[in-house]
């Protein structure tokens, strides 16, 4: 399990630190609240088993973020401006394996209403608990197996070819059983949350600090995320020795808890 967060939290990392795109490229509205995940994944399935020309200029219109990370940094195909991009971007998603992959992720999640509305409540409780907490928008896209969750200014992209089920066949060929048991739609929301809340909420120092100090990080972040979507799906040791931490100082607020780089008297 710690295995799977730290490549998850690495790849966060580089793309929070790396990314200086302007977001609200879908419209100047109101983005206080949270209203659903974007179905960026059903225009990437239009044009890689149809190669539908109009897919992929809307992809590059209407989500040219979302299209340039999947592209350049998840996929690394090369870059956008690249005049053979959607080419070489159409040929990769040819391999059969990859193929059924997107037609059972499309069935799985044909309706994400669930999700959305764990995700609505807990940005909601968020927003409450942390003054001046950034909603982000949220998408949905097919990543080829790669990772689970990217984040980069205020948005979020679920790859959900990574949620479908600890007992998804194509998983048993390439992942352990212990990882698979969080490759399931429940973790989705989860996940979302817990490196948004990284992405926002950084360790001082990180490169100097012990692993430890890195797990517990992670920790607090798990422990929020459980108060904010009101069930334990995290069920770390760290999340524990942040509970009883929580439990011994009643008038710790989330958000003071959220900005705690100092963990010695959570260690000892």
């Amino acid at each position: 399990m710690r295995i799977r967060y730290l490549f998850i939290l690495i790849a966060l990392l580089f793309t929070f630190s790396g990314c200086s795109w302007k977001l609200k490229t879908h419209g100047d509205g109101d983005d206080s609240t949270f209203t659903e995940v974007r179905r960026y994944d059903r225009l990437e399935c239009r044009y890689l088993t149809t190669g539908d020309y109009s897919a992929i200029q809307q992809m590059s219109t209407d989500y040219p973020i979302e299209t340039r990370t999947l592209i350049e940094k998840m996929l690394q195909l090369g870059t956008v401006d690249d005049p053979m991009i959607n080419t070489k971007f159409l040929h990769f998603y040819q391999d059969s394996t990859l193929q059924l992959l997107i037609a059972d992720t499309e069935a799985a999640f044909a309706n994400m209403d669930d999700i959305n509305a764990e995700l609505k409540t807990a940005f909601n409780n968020l927003s409450e608990w942390l003054p001046g907490f950034p909603v982000p928008e949220v998408y949905a896209q097919i990543g080829a197996l790669d990772q689970s969750i990217v984040v980069s200014d205020r948005m979020i992209g679920i790859s959900l070819d990574k949620y479908m089920g600890s007992d998804y066949p194509l998983y048993r060929k390439y992942y352990p059983a212990q990882m698979r048991k969080s490759m399931t739609r429940s973790y989705i929301a989860p996940d979302c949350l817990t490196f948004y809340l990284l992405s926002i909420y950084q360790l001082n120092n990180f490169d100097q600090r012990s692993q430890l100090d890195h797990d517990l990080q992670m920790g607090k972040a798990m422990y929020v995320v459980n108060r904010a979507i009101g069930r334990r799906q995290f069920n770390t040791p760290y999340v524990w020795v942040i509970a009883r931490y929580m439990h011994r100082h009643k008038d710790m607020t989330i958000e003071q808890l959220m900005h705690k780089n100092d963990f010695s008297d959570i260690r000892n």
